[in-house]
């Protein structure tokens, strides 16, 4: 999903017939911050709207993060985790 990605030899993909390698990142996805804002103002109307279903796993104060990352590591949530700073 995103970090360091271990290296990998691209020459084994040309074996692979038409495969390819890319690494897209949000700004490939958003021209401006404006658009990046319009699309983030459209996601959150959806869950007001009930167009888009959240299934929240928890909720945690910041300081769990590292708890918050653990748990996902290990694939132990059904879902969002969210980390609240009160």
């Amino acid at each position: 999903s995103s970090g360091a990605v271990p290296p990998v030899d691209p020459q084994i993909l040309s074996s692979a017939g038409s495969a390819f390698l890319t690494r897209p990142s949000l700004h490939h996805y958003s021209a401006s911050r404006e658009e990046l804002l319009e699309r983030g103002a459209e996601v959150y109307r959806w869950m007001e709207e009930g167009t888009l279903s959240v299934r929240i796993d928890r909720t945690l104060p910041l300081e769990e993060a590292a708890d918050a990352h653990r748990a996902l590591e290990s694939r132990a949530t059904m879902g969002k985790i969210l980390l609240l700073n009160e």
